[in-house]
């Protein structure tokens, strides 16, 4: 009985997922013919900037979620440029600090309901040449660049004392050709040396082991 239960629990889940999914796609096709009409260029996807500042060594993710702030939001190219010209530029950051931006209704948490089943691209950068990459990555993300453009939730720049690291979210960890396709589209627009490596980790591990960055599964 308990099978059958969840069984019906999850298709419930999947239908209201699709329906979810039809009613963002209406509501981007509307927006995105209201900025034309306004002469603007719309992007295929609104996007948020997210900013968090905490305090060394705290890793409570309830500390955390507490304080992720949003700066600003964006679905033109217009606005966008408007945002990302008065946003602080990564070496000017303190550590430690995460800049996030994200498809609009995705919060930047492991637990949000689009990013529970996926995980991330991890790439660490020397902290002098990772502003060039993350506004790479960026032009990427709000471009509709990357493959499998559905799959993916947002990207993360996170300041530390030795260190930069840049990372992509996915929806899905399972899907194996999806994630791999993102690893070599996200190498391909970041025309990232060979020398890097890219580490990927699914959020659930992440929430065991309350680390972000440590035990990472898949090196490419």
């Amino acid at each position: 009985m308990e099978s059958i239960a969840e069984n019906k629990i999850s298709t419930n889940a999947n239908a209201q997922s699709v329906v979810d999914t039809a009613d963002k796609e209406a509501d981007d096709l509307q927006r995105q013919d209201r900025d034309l009409k306004a002469g603007l260029h719309p992007l295929k996807h609104k996007f948020v900037f997210w900013y968090t500042r905490r305090a060394p060594g705290v890793r409570n993710q309830t500390s955390y979620e507490d304080n992720i702030k949003k700066l600003v939001d964006f679905s033109t190219v217009e606005a966008f440029w408007v945002c990302y010209c008065h946003l602080a530029r990564p070496s000017s950051l303190p550590s430690p600090t995460d800049l996030h931006l994200f498809k609009e209704g995705i919060r930047p948490l492991w637990e949000d309901s689009a990013n529970c089943n996926g995980g991330k691209w991890i790439i660490r950068f020397k902290k002098a040449i990772s502003g060039r990459f993350w506004e790479d990555l960026v032009l990427a993300l709000v471009g509709n660049q990357l493959d499998y453009d559905d799959n993916v939730c947002g990207a993360v720049l996170s300041i530390r004392f030795n260190e930069d690291i840049l990372s992509v979210w996915n929806r899905n960890a399972s899907d194996h050709q999806a994630v791999m396709a993102l690893r070599d589209a996200i190498k391909r627009h970041l025309k990232l040396p060979h020398s890097y490596v890219m580490e990927y980790k699914p959020h659930d591990a992440s929430l065991r082991d309350n680390s972000s960055y440590r035990n990472t599964w898949l090196r490419g």
